[in-house]
């Protein structure tokens, strides 16, 4: 019985020590990859934000400092 467990607990070993070394020699190859990015999946230069929200944070700054002026402008008494 002890044979038999001693027989299992070094494939066992071998195994899991077969798969990290597999991880690990991937890991090793992404290392030495770092920083060598083809030219193609680089972003340009892109906006961080999309033309809707742009155009809509422009509608509420425009909208609410004309709707100030108006304000402002009726409590004076222009209009």
């Amino acid at each position: 019985m002890l044979m038999c467990y001693l027989f299992t607990e070094f494939f066992v070993q071998t195994t899991s020590r077969r798969v990290a070394d597999r991880k690990i020699a991937v890991f090793e190859k992404n290392i030495t990859k770092r920083g060598s990015v083809p030219e193609t999946v680089k972003k340009g230069n892109d906006y961080p934000v999309g033309p809707i929200v742009l155009g809509f944070f422009v509608f509420v700054v425009v909208g609410s400092s004309l709707f100030q002026i108006i304000r402002t402008a009726s409590n004076a008494g222009l209009f």
